[in-house]
C-alpha cells in the first residue's frame, strides 16, 4: 500500500472514478473525517449509504454510489483546500457551486458541515471540497 499524503483526496477521486466507471460501491481505508465526508454526501443526496466495515485488518469504508435513471448523482467534484495549500472562507466568503445546484464542505470549529449550514450557523473555516 502506498503512502498517501492526502487521504481525504483519495476518498473524493475514488468516489470519483466508481461513479464514472458505474461502479454500485467502493471501498476506501477508513478515517472518522472520511466518514463525515460520506455522511454530509449522504444527507445531500450523492450516495446512497456507507457503512464501515471493522471485520478486517484495518477498517474499511464502503460506499453505495447513487444513480438517478443509470446516470450518477455526483457528476464531478474539486478538492479546494489541499496539504500544501490550504483555503480558508468567511462565512460571507463561502461559494455557491452551479448557482446553488452543487454544495460544498466545509471544516468549521463545530465539526465538518455543508457549506450552505455553516452559513445558516453563521461560521467559516476550512473549505474542504465542491460538489456538484
Amino acid at each position: 500500500m502506498a503512502v498517501l499524503s492526502d487521504p481525504i483526496s483519495d476518498f473524493l477521486i475514488r468516489l470519483k472514478n466508481a461513479c464514472r466507471a458505474n461502479k454500485e460501491e467502493f471501498v476506501a481505508p477508513f478515517s472518522k473525517i472520511k466518514a463525515e465526508v460520506a455522511r454530509i454526501l449522504k444527507e445531500e443526496g450523492f450516495i446512497w449509504s456507507y457503512e464501515v466495515d471493522t471485520s478486517g485488518k484495518f477498517p474499511q469504508i464502503k460506499v453505495k454510489v447513487k444513480y438517478i435513471d443509470g446516470t450518477p448523482a455526483l457528476t464531478d467534484l474539486k478538492r479546494e483546500s489541499k496539504p500544501g495549500r490550504r483555503r480558508y472562507v468567511g462565512v460571507e466568503d463561502i461559494p455557491k457551486v452551479l448557482g446553488g445546484l452543487g454544495m460544498t464542505i466545509v471544516s468549521t470549529s463545530k465539526g465538518l458541515m455543508a457549506g450552505h449550514r455553516a452559513k445558516k450557523e453563521n461560521i467559516g473555516g476550512e473549505l474542504v471540497a465542491s460538489v456538484w
